[in-house]
């Protein structure tokens, strides 16, 4: 029979409390959360009892938050891309004229916009399944007609591939349980643009999901606010307020990065149609991975408690 595991100094948990019994291994994905230690001497592989009562997190749970850490801190798009265009994308990205690097910016910078009164307009609260396969082909075909038309039609491409993808992040932020009939929420549908992608003046400590997040939330917030306050066609009728400015201009900051490296790929000789559609469809494959894993840190925050997640995402 298993042994139940006190903490130091603990008592010994009542009777009505439910018990369960786990591996080493799922153990200490729990008991680091709640800083509780497996006794030493103990042999790999043995099996520990504890209340769940004391956890709050599942192993379900605990299994989607290390999911969901695995994504969110290590981004793979450009190793994707790079094998997609047979090229490292530091040297695709070195290869585009200085020109060609500033029309990019400013493509999804207006990309950013128009996705903004996307959100703001039209991401209601239809609990529907998440439907990534559709997204996934209406970007490939998009993506298709701007890799055979070169930077201006990838460029004309940019705003209707994001609003595909940010319907479908939409999508998966619903499928999580967030209520899009708030603005906030809506709003972190858009910011997650920004938690898929590395600026290039990152470190590491700022590249971490939760350094992101920290310096985004304020930025939602307040354009939240600002929207509340004035409503959404008086806001978006004023993009140069600066709550808006703000939140545009962190995003950009970080999706600039993929979009370039993104276009970078797709303006390669040879890729053409179909390894424009294939690059599209790595790009929203990303961005979905993305939003699955922040919506569920969020979900559980909102079921757990954040405190407790985050202890349990730093273990993971």
């Amino acid at each position: 029979m298993a042994r139940v595991y006190r903490a130091p100094g603990g008592a010994d948990p009542a009777p009505s409390q439910v018990r369960r019994t786990l591996t080493e291994h799922e153990f200490s994905l729990q008991g680091a959360a709640l800083h509780l230690g497996v006794p030493r001497g103990r042999r790999p592989g043995a099996k520990v009892g504890y209340p769940l009562s004391m956890a709050g997190l599942s192993p379900g749970d605990l299994e989607a938050l290390a999911r969901a850490k695995k994504t969110l801190e290590n981004p793979g798009l450009a190793i994707r891309i790079a094998d997609a265009a047979g090229r490292p994308v530091e040297a695709l990205v070195r290869s585009l004229p200085e020109g060609a690097q500033r029309a990019i910016q400013a493509g999804t910078r207006r990309a950013l916009s128009a996705s903004l009164g996307v959100a703001l307009r039209t991401l209601d609260r239809r609990a529907v399944p998440a439907s990534d396969w559709l997204h996934r082909g209406a970007v490939a075909v998009t993506g298709a007609v701007g890799g055979a038309t070169g930077l201006p039609g990838l460029l004309v491409e940019l705003p209707v591939s994001l609003t595909v993808m940010l319907r479908s992040i939409a999508d998966n932020a619903r499928a999580q349980g967030e209520d899009l009939s708030q603005v906030a929420s809506r709003l972190e549908c858009l910011a997650v643009f920004a938690y898929g992608s590395r600026s290039a003046t990152d470190d590491a400590s700022d590249a971490s999901y939760f350094a992101t997040r920290a310096v985004l939330a304020r930025a939602v917030a307040e354009a939240a606010e600002f929207v509340a306050g004035r409503g959404v066609t008086e806001a978006l009728g004023d993009k140069g307020a600066p709550a808006i400015l703000q939140l545009l201009a962190r995003i950009a900051q970080r999706l600039g990065v993929s979009v370039t490296e993104k276009v970078a790929a797709q303006l390669v000789p040879l890729v053409g149609a179909l390894g424009g559609a294939a690059i599209n469809t790595l790009f929203i494959h990303h961005f979905q991975e993305t939003a699955r894993s922040h919506f569920t840190v969020r979900r559980l925050e909102r079921d757990c408690g954040a405190d407790r997640v985050r202890e349990a995402y730093d273990a993971a």
